[in-house]
């Protein structure tokens, strides 16, 4: 992975650069900095990204219960931030986090354990 350009730290400005989608949300990909897998895919408003950046503690905004959501409050599975990218849209965020437990509810490491079938070459020809 190529080196991030760091932004400057409580930089307003830059907040105000990024695409919400039309609900104020932005998808957030939650990737383990020791690691490099890909635990869980989530979803921020603005007051989440800034109350994540201030407490490092990975704050969701949940669709479900319109509410923000500090992950592992209830379960104890936090995931402490140590680096927070955007991509060049402007419109997707990459957190890099140490995780304290599973990612997943279903207490998979990372959401992403379901493997689909292989397709063949052929298909749909």
């Amino acid at each position: 992975m190529t080196a991030s350009k760091p932004i400057e730290e409580g930089n307003a400005s830059v907040l105000d650069t990024i695409k919400f989608n039309d609900a104020g949300l932005i998808p957030v990909v939650a990737q383990s900095a020791a690691s490099g897998d890909v635990l869980m895919v989530a979803w921020m408003n603005r007051h989440a990204l800034e109350r994540t950046l201030a407490t490092r503690r990975m704050t969701y905004w949940s669709r479900s219960r319109s509410e923000l959501w500090v992950k592992g409050m209830t379960s104890g599975n936090t995931q402490e931030l140590t680096e927070m990218r955007i991509d060049c849209d402007r419109d997707c965020l990459l957190a890099l986090i140490e995780p304290a437990g599973p990612a997943c509810h279903t207490g998979e490491t990372s959401c992403f354990h379901v493997t689909l079938p292989n397709i063949s070459d052929d298909a749909g020809k």
